[in-house]
C-alpha cells in the first residue's frame, strides 16, 4: 500500500516538477537576453484569464489536442510510437469536411453524427496501414506514420483543390447541420471558436479511462505493451492487438481532426504544413505520462501557453517564441524524468533509512 502511494506520488510530482523546471529555464534565458520574466509570465496568464475570449480560445485548443494526445498515449500504451498522429487527424479533418459538404440537406441529428464518423473512421484506418504492416512483417511504425503524414498532407491538398474546392484554396463553409457552434457558448466567451467538441473530448475522457483499465482489450493492449511474447504465450494475439491499438489511436486522432474542422474552422484549406495539433499532441500525452486526466488538464496547459504567447510581445517586449522554448523545455524534463525519479528515489531513501536502523536497534 506504501509502495502504491509512493508510485503515485512519484507520478504526480514527475510532470509538476516538469512544469516547474520548464518555466524556471524560460526565466534564465529570459533574463540571459535582458527580458523580465516576471513581466512575460504576467502578461501571459493574464492575457488569456484576464479574458473571456481567450480564455475560450485556449480550451477550443486543448480540445483537439486532447484528442490527439489520447491517440498517442493509447499506441504509446501498446507499445508503438505513432508519430502519424497530425496525418490521421488531417485525414479526419478533410473526411468530415467532405461528408458535411456532400449532404448539406441531410438533419443535423444525422449529418453532424455521419460527418464526425466518417472522419474518425478515416483516421482509423489511415493509422491502420501502420498497424498491419507492423504486425505482419515488422515494419517500424515510426517510419511508416513518418511517410503516412506527409502522404496525407499532399492527398488532402490535391482533394481541396481538385474535388471540394472552386477557389483552389479553401472548401465552402459548411451548413449549420454540420456544425459544431453553440451559439450560448460563443456568447459566454466573447465571440471565441469554444463549441462542443469540448463536451466530447471530456466523454472521451471518461470512455477512454474505462476502455484501458476496465476492459478486456484495454487489458490485452496494456499486456502486450509491457511484454508482447509474455502476452502471445498467455494466449493473447499480439497481431490483433497491434492492429487494434493502432486504429483506435487512428480513430482518435482522426476525431480530433474532425472536431477541429467543424469546430474550430467549419472548412479546410490547403496545408502548408502538417497540423500543429498532431505534434502538440504528442507533448501533451508525454506530459500527461499517458493518463488520460492528465493529458485533459495538459492539453489545458498547451492551449494556455500558445494562446498566451500572442501577449509576451506587445505587453512585455519579449517574442513570443519564448513561450515555444518553455514548451520545449517542460517536454525535456518530462523526457528525462528519470533524472527527477531518481532524486525523488534518492530522497526517499535517504528518510527511510533512519527509521530502518531504528528498528534495528530496537529489535
Amino acid at each position: 500500500m506504501i509502495r502504491q502511494s509512493r508510485g503515485f506520488l512519484s507520478s504526480l510530482v514527475v510532470p509538476i516538477l516538469s512544469i516547474i523546471f520548464g518555466f524556471v529555464f524560460g526565466a534564465i534565458l529570459m533574463l540571459l537576453f535582458g527580458y523580465n520574466p516576471v513581466v512575460a509570465y504576467d502578461a501571459m496568464i493574464s492575457g488569456v484569464f484576464g479574458s473571456q475570449y481567450f480564455l475560450g480560445e485556449a480550451l477550443r485548443q486543448a480540445t483537439s489536442l486532447t484528442f490527439t494526445g489520447l491517440g498517442f498515449a493509447l499506441a504509446y500504451k501498446a507499445g508503438f510510437f505513432n508519430i502519424g498522429v497530425s496525418g490521421q487527424a488531417l485525414a479526419g479533418w478533410v473526411s468530415a469536411i467532405w461528408v458535411a459538404l456532400a449532404f448539406p440537406e441531410l438533419p443535423q441529428l444525422v449529418l453532424l453524427p455521419l460527418s464526425i464518423l466518417a472522419g474518425t473512421l478515416v483516421g482509423a484506418l489511415w493509422a491502420s496501414i501502420a498497424g498491419t504492416l507492423r504486425a505482419f512483417f515488422g515494419t517500424s511504425e515510426v517510419i511508416v506514420t513518418i511517410m503516412l503524414n506527409y502522404t496525407a498532407l499532399q492527398l488532402t491538398n490535391f482533394i481541396i483543390r481538385d474535388i471540394l474546392s472552386e477557389t483552389g484554396n479553401s472548401t465552402e463553409s459548411v451548413g449549420e447541420n454540420a456544425s459544431l457552434s453553440l451559439q450560448w457558448l460563443t456568447d459566454l466567451t466573447q465571440g471565441s471558436r469554444l463549441n462542443a467538441g469540448l463536451f466530447i473530448a471530456i466523454a472521451v475522457v471518461i470512455l477512454y479511462w474505462i476502455f484501458i483499465t476496465r476492459t478486456t482489450a484495454g487489458f490485452e493492449i496494456r499486456a502486450v505493451g509491457l511484454n508482447s511474447f509474455a502476452s502471445t504465450y498467455a494466449g493473447m494475439s499480439a497481431k490483433k492487438n497491434i492492429i487494434l491499438s493502432m486504429f483506435l489511436s487512428g480513430a482518435l486522432a482522426g476525431l480530433g481532426g474532425a472536431i477541429h474542422g467543424l469546430g474550430t474552422f467549419g472548412n479546410i484549406f490547403t496545408q502548408t504544413g502538417l497540423p500543429s495539433i498532431g505534434f502538440d499532441g504528442i507533448s501533451v500525452a508525454l506530459l500527461g505520462l499517458g493518463n488520460p486526466i492528465g493529458i485533459f488538464f495538459s492539453s489545458i496547459l498547451f492551449g494556455v501557453l500558445n494562446v498566451g504567447a500572442a501577449f509576451m510581445p506587445n505587453r512585455a517586449g519579449v517574442p513570443d517564441e519564448m513561450a515555444s522554448i518553455v514548451t520545449a523545455a517542460i517536454i525535456f524534463f518530462i523526457g528525462a524524468n528519470y533524472i527527477i525519479r531518481y532524486f525523488i528515489e534518492k530522497r526517499a531513501s535517504r528518510d527511510q533509512s533512519p527509521t530502518t536502523a531504528t528498528r534495528g536497534g530496537e529489535e
